[in-house]
């Protein structure tokens, strides 16, 4: 297998997702093209020569332009996401290397419903494969089932909820934890078994199925997915844990 090198990436757009999070806009020369689920790692250098590295799902679809985006959360007392938060710039550079990752993606060609489970910041890779959906002009069926503690927290909730109202076969269903908006009727406890059973009833349990977020909740969906008739072969799952961020 081929190394894949570090290439040199400048910071052309930064645009705030909720208070602590933000999709930082990239031009990579020599970027080649991606596919939907796939991350990236980042190296930053400091003057003195010290060095930090961490990885991030790329949030956008595959082009063949060389530029992606990757959206990132403030990690509390991390090392890397708060200067990507707080201090990062326009014309900014730093170093990018990928596509990384075989395993949890998805390609427009692909026909079997489609059944995606996110926690938190574990919307980033899946949202690129919503947006991908859109970009090919797919009517594979596709549901979303995103937790999010408080309607602040959620990201890409406008762009969510413009795509769901498309009417191409992408229904976007959401639960808040914690707070929910004024007059909600929706779910708003923890993704379990009983909420992804009621999901499934319109999805079918042919669906492909990817489930990404936070340690616990990735355990109990993939095994509640089991439970309700899924075979493991259709369940990919990507999980993130503390970190130094």
């Amino acid at each position: 297998m081929a190394a894949i090198n570090w290439l040199v990436a400048t910071v052309a757009q930064i645009r705030a997702e909720t208070p602590r999070v933000k999709t930082i806009s990239l031009n990579v020369p020599g970027w080649m093209t991606h596919k939907a689920g796939q991350h990236v790692d980042i190296r930053l250098t400091a003057a003195d020569g010290y060095q930090a590295e961490r990885s991030y799902s790329i949030a956008s679809p595959p082009t063949n332009e060389a530029m992606i985006d990757l959206t990132v959360e403030r990690v509390p007392d991390g090392e890397v996401s708060p200067f990507l938060i707080d201090e990062l710039l326009l014309g900014d550079r730093f170093e990018v290397r990928g596509p990384i990752g075989g395993y949890f993606v998805w390609e427009a060609t692909a026909t079997d419903p489609l059944l995606l489970v996110a926690g938190g910041s574990g919307i980033v890779p899946l949202m690129a494969m919503i947006r991908e959906r859109a970009k090919a002009g797919s009517k594979t069926p596709c549901t979303l089932l995103y937790s999010s503690r408080t309607p602040e927290d959620e990201i890409y909730a406008a762009e969510l909820d413009q795509l769901d109202g498309a009417g191409d076969g992408l229904r976007v269903v959401k639960t808040f934890t914690r707070v929910q908006p004024p007059g909600w009727t929706g779910y708003a406890r923890r993704i379990d078994m009983a909420m992804i059973s009621e999901v499934l009833e319109t999805t079918g349990r042919r669906a492909q199925t990817f489930v990404c977020g936070p340690t616990p909740l990735v355990e109990s969906a993939a095994e509640a997915l089991v439970g309700l008739g899924l075979s493991p072969g259709q369940i990919k799952t990507e999980r993130f844990g503390p970190s130094g961020g």
